[in-house]
C-alpha cells in the first residue's frame, strides 16, 4: 500500500476501523490507491455519515423535541 494512502487511513479513525472490520479492502488498496474513494463511500454508508443520514438524524431529533413540547403543554 502506498504511503499517502496509509497516512489518510491512519488520520481517519472511521476509515481505520472500517478497514479492520473489512480486511478484503487491503487487497484492493494494494493494487490501486483509487479504491480508497470507494472504500470511503462504503464506510460512510455503513456508519451513517452521509449527508442524507445526517439530515435524517436532525429531522428525528426535531420531531422528538416537538412531541415533547406537545406533551408539556
Amino acid at each position: 500500500m502506498q504511503l499517502p494512502i496509509k497516512i489518510i487511513i491512519e488520520q481517519n479513525p472511521d476509515l481505520r476501523r472500517y478497514l479492520k472490520e473489512n480486511s478484503y479492502w487491503y487487497k484492493y488498496l494494494n493494487r490501486d490507491g483509487n479504491y480508497l474513494k470507494l472504500m470511503n463511500e462504503e464506510m460512510k454508508k455503513k456508519y451513517g455519515l452521509t449527508p442524507s443520514d445526517k439530515l435524517e438524524k436532525i429531522n428525528n431529533n426535531m420531531t422528538l423535541v416537538r412531541e415533547m413540547l406537545k406533551i408539556l403543554k
